[in-house]
């Protein structure tokens, strides 16, 4: 993660009274959600939906891991 990313991280594991660690995004991660974005970006063909399916994609992560959400995300295009 970059410098910004870290900062915000860290502040946002603050707030919620987890440890840092707990939100670190490893490349492999960082690369999914990308994946991801681009894909709700470009199949809806409005860009705002990246975030949100980001976002959702985050909630729903502690019933599923993020590989079978992402799948779940790629069999809908």
């Amino acid at each position: 993660m970059d410098a910004w990313l870290t900062r915000v991280r860290d502040a946002i594991a603050a707030a919620a009274e987890v440890p840092a660690s707990e939100l670190a995004l490893s490349d492999e991660e960082a690369g999914v959600l990308l994946e991801l974005a681009r894909i709700a970006a470009h199949e809806s063909g409005e860009r705002t939906n990246a975030p949100l399916l980001c976002y959702l994609v985050g909630r729903a992560q502690d019933g599923a891991d993020l590989e079978t959400l992402a799948a779940a995300v790629r069999s809908t295009s």
